[in-house]
């Protein structure tokens, strides 16, 4: 899951997020996404002693148990005596969405860089969870989401079918019957995303079921809106990209709005991995210039979408 580092009496320099240079932010606390990675630096300028590094877990989602538990080392200076106390981390609250945003709010890439501008594809993505009802013959392992639902995570309320055969096998080798090439690149429904969400579980919070794929030409520009969804609960939502990095050139909270959203196109940071703020939106851009199955949703509730 999500989780939040910070160091006690320490600033933390960010230089590089998901192996890309950043213009130098100093903050107290970061969190991470699973699958993304960051450089900090830090200067040992406290007084000789021992100071604990903690992290603890960001969970955004409401009324969701989760393993609430820390991990701690120390942070030590040459010199520190044994009996010296070591001077405690102080984490963020759990579900602290100000400490997050105002990470995100000061990552820039470290020079000017070269965004798409004239876009090829444009994809809007809603991302969340629902509850299906339970058709499984072991219900007590496999159903137990509210009312006895099945959880299942949705992209444009499409959860995904792993085939027997790897998608990108099927696709070179022509073979027929492992996936369709009919992923919306719109929700086929449009509403209140955040706040007028379907949620008579299990009745109208069922995803549909398929290995859906979409199929971009070599080089092509491609933005992506994501938008949380709130059919069980808005949380923070981990994206990730594989073999390909992209701008995250804007995001904010509640429904993506085109004429009021403001995207940043001269500094954005490169990243290859984004937590979507929780009832919120990001919006990236890239170049589709390394073949392959693109596109998923990380831990904790994994669900891949193909952009081959």
């Amino acid at each position: 899951m999500e989780t939040f580092f910070t160091i006690a009496n320490h600033r933390l320099t960010i230089v590089e997020v998901d192996g890309e240079y950043t213009k130098p932010y100093t903050t107290e606390r970061v969190m991470l996404v699973p699958g993304q990675t960051m450089n900090i630096l830090v200067t040992a300028d406290q007084t000789v002693g021992r100071y604990s590094m903690a992290m603890g877990p960001y969970e955004s989602a409401k009324n969701v148990k989760f393993q609430n538990t820390s991990a701690i080392a120390n942070f030590q200076y040459i010199g520190a005596l044994p009996n010296n106390v070591t001077v405690p981390a102080k984490l963020p609250i759990f579900n602290d969405n100000i400490a997050v945003k105002t990470v995100m709010d000061g990552l820039r890439s470290l020079n000017a860089v070269d965004v798409p501008r004239n876009i090829d594809a444009h994809l809007f993505i809603t991302i969340g969870l629902n509850v299906n009802k339970c058709n499984s013959e072991n219900p007590n392992n496999k159903c137990q989401g509210p009312r006895k639902g099945r959880l299942a995570a949705s992209m444009n309320n499409i959860s995904f079918i792993e085939p027997k055969v790897s998608i990108l096998e099927a696709y070179y080798k022509q073979l027929e019957g492992y996936f369709t090439l009919d992923f919306p690149t719109t929700p086929e429904k449009a509403y209140d995303f955040v706040n007028g969400a379907p949620n008579d579980i299990a009745n109208d919070t069922q995803a549909a079921n398929g290995t859906r794929a979409i199929v971009f030409e070599y080089g092509s520009r491609i933005q992506i809106i994501f938008q949380n969804t709130g059919t069980l609960t808005t949380e923070n939502h981990p994206i990730h990209l594989h073999g390909h990095s992209f701008y995250v050139i804007g995001y904010g909270t509640g429904n993506y709005d085109q004429q009021t959203a403001k995207f940043n196109l001269e500094d954005p940071p490169y990243l290859n991995t984004i937590g979507v703020p929780v009832g919120g939106w990001a919006a990236i851009r890239f170049v589709a210039n390394n073949p392959g199955i693109l596109l998923h949703k990380t831990p904790k509730h994994h669900n891949t979408y193909d952009i081959c």
